[in-house]
């Protein structure tokens, strides 16, 4: 597996890795069983980077994440804070830091975490040299050794990136979301800031599995967060009306190689755009897990493909996506 160096960080990740999303709620019923075993996979399969966040399941995908760390030392586990309470900027603040982390070190049994990043926070919370502050106060203590923030728009993300101490900036980047390639990527990538590419697949829509009858859980947030009812509305389908993607996805499985998935052609389109460090697709079983990573072995797009991607980005997907995030 290909690792790619984060400065910042001063540590390399695998150019593929785990979103643990899935495991913790809000994607149908994960048992402890299957957890355990795609998070298996993806360590078998060369994956270095997991991420997981503390509202998964209300620590349920941390406590998976912190035991495949016990028994992979190795393992780089980044987590997130913020979404268990009210998104008013006020509640980002130095009290809260140190119990959202206390409750996460517990979660991951590490007296020390790699990653913490803030989870799309309120437009505030990015001015604020206090929340900054704070964080560098978890990192002089010993309770973390670096920080990011995960974000839901472009001017966040630059925001972060102009932060001396921010690591990482997880953003939403994929065949329907291109807008962090204009500024946001390459500001990172000069920077040397990670970027963890999140949502690579909008949600299944680009696995090309998915038609006009596919139907959700009702615990499923692709059922109940369709228009933004719980969150953010980009978190889901990445903002793509679903109909829509679908119309979309089926043109872009033409542009396929023979034996090569949408899944490994949206992830691989991922991997090859310079200044992303790592791309976290999810998993809910072993066999998902293994046709992700065989993205990182897949050959460089052609730049017909990759041509064919921005055509139809800008025929069918920008006017819904372009201008909000």
């Amino acid at each position: 597996m290909e690792q790619r160096r984060i400065e910042r960080l001063a540590r390399s990740v695998s150019v593929v890795g785990l979103g643990t999303w899935q495991l913790g709620a809000d994607w149908g019923t994960v048992t402890p069983q299957a957890a355990h075993a795609v998070l298996e996979a993806a360590v078998d399969a060369g994956v270095t980077f997991v991420d997981t966040a503390d509202v998964y399941g209300d620590g349920r995908s941390e406590q998976f994440c912190g035991e495949l760390r016990a028994r992979h030392p190795e393992i780089f586990v980044a987590t997130k804070m913020g979404r268990r309470v009210e998104q008013l900027a006020e509640n980002y603040n130095r009290e809260a830091f140190r119990a959202w982390n206390a409750r996460s070190r517990a979660n991951l049994a590490l007296e020390r975490i790699d990653l913490v990043q803030l989870h799309c926070p309120p437009d505030e919370v990015y001015e604020d040299d206090a929340v900054f502050a704070a964080l560098d106060e978890l990192v002089d203590d010993g309770r973390i050794s670096a920080y990011g923030v995960s974000v839901e728009t472009c001017a966040q993300a630059l925001r972060a990136i102009a932060r001396p101490r921010v690591a990482s900036v997880q953003i939403i980047l994929n065949c329907f979301r291109l807008k962090p390639l204009e500024q946001v990527v390459p500001a990172a990538r000069e920077a040397g800031v990670g970027i963890i590419a999140r949502v690579p697949l909008a949600s299944g829509l680009l696995s090309g599995r998915y038609d006009e009858h596919t139907t959700f859980a009702p615990e499923d947030h692709r059922s109940y967060n369709r228009h933004g009812e719980a969150f953010d509305v980009g978190e889901t389908f990445a903002g793509v009306p679903y109909e829509t993607g679908l119309a979309a996805a089926r043109e872009l499985g033409q542009l396929l190689d023979g034996g090569t998935t949408l899944a490994q052609f949206a992830l691989r389109w991922v991997i090859d755009q310079p200044g992303v460090s790592t791309v976290i697709p999810g998993a809910r079983n072993v066999e998902q897990v293994r046709q992700n990573v065989a993205a990182a072995t897949l050959a460089p797009l052609r730049p017909d493909q990759r041509e064919g991607v921005a055509e139809i980005y800008d025929r069918l997907i920008r006017e819904h996506v372009h201008g909000r995030w």
